[in-house]
């Protein structure tokens, strides 16, 4: 079963959950033009949410997929975060910035009851996570919903575990893909594998739909992950330069910018994620041994960004990308996937 049987869409595409990089507006487009919209929920509070999902409901009536994090928020270090605000000593120097003013926060938060109950409220087409999935009891609470649910994988393993818990289909999810990496049992970075390593894998271990996310970005990149058997494909990066996309002007041009490489990073949110390399990814290295855990270490980088950007530099922005960004182009996310997909519906 391909993934326009299972979540009842015109074309195989997820347009994948971009946190801080859009809104309602790229959802809804990806909807209408055939495939399954997706809206990134785990930076809204519950009343943001259900205001996103009320514009959604005006705006289509095509299924739309809610993402969000399961993560286990971990128990702050203060030693930890002295040492690593310490690191960033002379980054708030050049800014002006007094470290002690900066507040702890989480970042970004776990699904919890209180989306359950909008979940249950609104029952959209698709509820997917990012880093496991949610308690047994939240995730009962979805499937009586009468959600479909998905999840990412990074490795063999971890597709077999959300095969036992019951998930309607596994985003194979590549190293090459931009943003947080979604591993769950295993965050060794080493056991992470490219997507046309990863899918062919997957689709042995497992009878479930598996949809291929990472790196693709043109019709060739499509095809050839149908060809091996995907259930359909995710696709992020190629959207970013949308007109519905909501990235800053700094990570439009840092897009564009050619032969500029990516790198996986812990820097900006504690979490390994994909990013174009920067001022401050370099001079500290992408994987910072004393960033705090996720999401913890997003408070102390958050005034550096802000007073860099405030000067129109991306130094201290988390620049997300995945390491083929060919397809991002400047134009409405339906003229880009008819260009994807041409007569595939």
């Amino acid at each position: 079963m391909d993934i326009t049987q299972l979540f009842g869409i015109q074309l195989p595409l997820i347009q994948a959950p971009m946190a801080g990089a859009q809104d309602a507006a790229l959802a809804i487009a990806v909807s209408n033009a055939g495939g399954l919209g997706s809206l990134p929920c785990a930076m809204l509070s519950p009343e943001q949410l259900r205001s996103e999902l009320d514009t959604i409901r005006a705006a289509t009536d095509k299924p739309v997929n809610l993402n969000f994090f399961a993560h286990t928020p971990p128990v702050a270090n203060p030693q930890r975060e002295q040492q690593w605000r310490k690191q960033l000593q002379p980054y708030y120097q050049q800014f002006g910035i007094d470290p002690e003013t900066i507040p702890a926060g989480p970042g970004r938060n776990p699904f919890d009851s209180e989306m359950a109950a909008v979940i249950e409220q609104y029952r959209p087409a698709v509820v997917s996570f990012h880093f496991g999935l949610p308690a047994p009891e939240l995730l009962d609470r979805v499937r009586n919903s009468g959600c479909k649910i998905l999840s990412s994988a990074t490795t063999v393993a971890e597709a077999l575990w959300l095969e036992q818990q019951g998930v309607d289909g596994i985003i194979a999810q590549g190293i090459e893909a931009g943003g947080h990496r979604g591993f769950f049992l295993n965050r060794d970075l080493h056991c992470q594998s490219g997507t046309m390593a990863l899918l062919p894998q997957i689709l042995a271990a497992t009878r479930l739909p598996v949809i291929a996310a990472g790196g693709i970005a043109d019709r060739r990149g499509i095809r050839g992950a149908l060809a091996m058997g995907a259930a359909g494909v995710q696709l992020g990066t190629a959207f970013l330069l949308c007109d519905e996309s909501r990235i800053s002007e700094i990570h439009r041009q840092a897009l564009q910018e050619p032969n500029t490489p990516t790198a996986l990073t812990n820097i900006f949110s504690g979490g390994a994620a994909r990013g174009i390399v920067n001022r401050v990814m370099a001079e500290l290295g992408p994987i910072a041994p004393l960033a705090p855990e996720f999401p913890l270490a997003t408070a102390s980088i958050a005034p550096l960004r802000a007073a860099a950007e405030q000067q129109q530099s991306g130094d201290f922005s988390p620049l997300w990308s995945g390491q083929n960004r060919s397809g991002c182009r400047s134009l409405p996310a339906a003229e880009l996937i008819t260009d994807l997909f041409g007569g595939m519906a």
